[in-house]
């Protein structure tokens, strides 16, 4: 709660409704945030609103910490949106969006030794060495010296050559074809040195112009009769064009345009950027962001402060989703570059497919940041968006009930933290207070139990002390019905969804309440919710048989007169496997079940029959 609510909030009802920029600033002077505004008053006054609920953690915190307000008038949005960007990038603001610039410069070192290497390097170092840029794009370099080591079949393992020749059999690569095998001793220094001159060509000038000369000494060598080495040319040769057709596959029919991707986990956010230039994949961008509650705005905000900040922008810039001043930074994009410069959010056809491609990337940079897999990060996303949820379900409870009959009635819990199973959080319920077979009655029993936990557990912030972010039911609507009212009644905000099986036990299905969500079409989104669904289930059925069996040990105890159903459970619970019982004495029976000395005899002779 900030003291200096009261003061804050007469000052921003006293702003005008001009647009403009306001930096909100600590006891320190120190600027925490930079944001614009089309009505500065409005705008202002929405931060010191009391308990204001559209008011995420980060704005919270930010609230918080804030002393006093500056403000700039300006005459337009588009006079506010370069301010901001401008100011955010001199202040560097703690609770701005920052987009940090660590691309550097990227060099393709060829080494001095007698069999040089072709690799990338991020610096010069003075090795004496050859180095060719410096680039800009670690992507373009990385791509460049994949496919020159692949094309001229230059060696890229461990060895040293000429020490080890003949010392040891050829790698993987030799017998793939991506390795001329120089450790078999069949390639003289001057013949290395040679391809080495055309894999530096390639670099330097391109595939096409030293196809034209390749071709003509293939000629040469084959009228001299040379048929080895016409072969070897013709080889090279094939694997230029073949290096050309694949990035074939990146190109578009658009001139110049970036395609842009935001894969979410929790708070964190991965970026990337594909950048197509004379229709070809050039290059791409990579950016992690953190602190992230509001991906709408993060979008917006992300997309102002690079395209302002960076003087390559393309003609078409291709998004993954809407945002808010999409068509205001097109216009001022468009205004300032003195050419058309439009946004488009692509709803299908090959934009629509090279977005699922950027989606991949952003998703790939993503998972190393949260230590989980694309996959994973890519089937969260997904579920948020298909269930319509304001934030990732980061940890998911899902429950199934289970029985034979009208006997055993169990229910289990299994809950998915980012994506994976935390099995140390799962749960097992007997069901206590329903009798007969009744699936909602006892689910709406487990859902109590442990609901009603929480308030107790809190403070520890784990197991029942930690709410879900989206409770998933085995079972359909009905389910979902019988369990809202719990969660209405103990006003707490927990998405509730069922998990709807086909007549072959398949999910088919998301069932809310009311009706169903379509699930089979969102590939990850399905996967990740049928091992859910198959989890819960798996656990739930083995609960109930190990119930099940034990209560039919149970029952079978109490055939011995004075053995009653409470002294059985006892003996169970001390004895937990019938091999653990059979060996215990007449005297440990005695003393567990609390029995007579002849009932414990009995008893004893009972259980070394079965």
């Amino acid at each position: 709660m900030n003291q200096y609510l009261d003061r804050l909030s007469e000052k921003a009802r006293n702003l005008t409704h001009s647009p403009g920029v306001y930096l909100m600033k600590n006891k320190s002077g120190e600027i925490i945030y930079i944001g614009k505004a089309k009505m500065l008053k409005n705008r202002v006054s929405s931060y010191f609103q009391l308990n204001n609920p559209s008011h995420n953690e980060k704005v919270k915190k930010m609230v918080s910490q804030v002393y006093d307000f500056d403000y700039i008038l300006v005459d337009s949005e588009f006079e506010a949106l370069v301010l901001e960007c401008s100011l955010i990038k001199q202040n560097s603001p703690k609770y701005n969006i920052l987009l940090k610039d660590d691309k550097g410069y990227h060099y393709i070192k060829i080494t001095k030794e007698d069999y040089p290497r072709i690799t990338a390097q991020k610096q010069i170092v003075d090795d004496n060495a050859e180095y060719l840029g410096p680039y800009t794009s670690s992507f373009s370099v990385k791509q460049t010296v994949d496919e020159v080591n692949k094309i001229f079949m230059l060696p890229t393992c461990n060895k040293k050559f000429p020490q080890d020749i003949k010392k040891t059999r050829p790698c993987l690569n030799f017998h793939i074809k991506q390795c001329m095998g120089v450790c078999k001793g069949k390639v003289s220094k001057e013949e290395y040195n040679e391809i080495l001159a055309q894999a530096i060509s390639y670099i330097k000038k391109g595939g096409n112009s030293l196809v034209e000369r390749l071709n003509i000494q293939m000629e040469a060598a084959s009228d001299a009769l040379d048929f080895e080495k016409a072969a070897k040319l013709r080889d090279r040769i094939s694997a230029i064009k073949k290096i050309a057709d694949t990035q074939k596959v990146y190109m578009i029919n658009t001139q110049n345009q970036d395609v842009i991707a935001f894969a979410q986990n929790s708070t964190n956010v991965g970026v990337a950027i594909l950048k197509f230039r004379n229709s070809q994949l050039t290059d791409k961008e990579d950016f992690s962001l953190s602190d992230v509650y509001d991906l709408a705005q993060t979008r917006q905000e992300f997309l102002n402060q690079y395209y302002l900040s960076t003087v390559d922008v393309p003609q078409r810039i291709v998004v993954d989703a809407e945002f808010e001043e999409l068509r205001l930074l097109e216009d001022y994009l468009t205004d300032k570059l003195k050419h058309r410069v439009k946004i488009i959010v692509p709803q299908k056809g090959e934009n629509k497919k090279i977005v699922e491609m950027a989606y991949a990337n952003a998703s790939e940079k993503l998972s190393k940041r949260v230590e989980r897999t694309g996959r994973e990060v890519s089937a969260l996303e997904e579920l948020t968006k298909l269930l319509g949820l304001t934030k990732t379900p980061e940890y998911i409870e899902a429950y199934d009930i289970s029985n034979i009959g009208e006997s055993a009635m169990v229910g289990g819990m299994v809950v998915y933290e980012n994506g994976r199973p935390l099995k140390k959080a799962y749960k097992k319920f007997k069901i206590k207070d329903v009798v007969g077979q009744d699936d909602y009655s006892s689910m709406r029993e487990v859902i109590t139990r442990r609901l009603s936990h929480y308030e107790e557990e809190k403070s520890t912030g784990e197991g029942f002390g930690r709410l879900p972010d989206l409770i998933l039911l085995d079972g359909g609507k009905g389910h979902v019905a019988a369990i809202l009212p719990i969660i209405e009644n103990l006003k707490l905000e927990i998405p509730v969804f069922g998990m709807v099986k086909d007549s072959k036990h398949k999910t088919r299905a998301i069932a809310k309440d009311g009706g169903e969500i379509a699930i089979s079409g969102c590939r990850s989104a399905f996967s990740f919710v049928t091992n859910i669904q198959d989890e819960v289930h798996r656990y739930s059925i083995n609960y109930q048989k190990n119930v099940h069996k034990k209560t039919s040990f149970e029952l079978t105890l109490t055939r011995v007169d004075g053995i009653g159903e409470k002294k059985a459970i006892a003996l169970l619970k001390k004895y937990k496997t019938k091999p653990e019982l059979k060996k215990a004495t007449v005297a440990e029976l005695k003393q567990t079940a609390k029995i007579s000395d002849k009932t414990a005899q009995e008893l004893y002779d009972f259980i070394q029959e079965i």
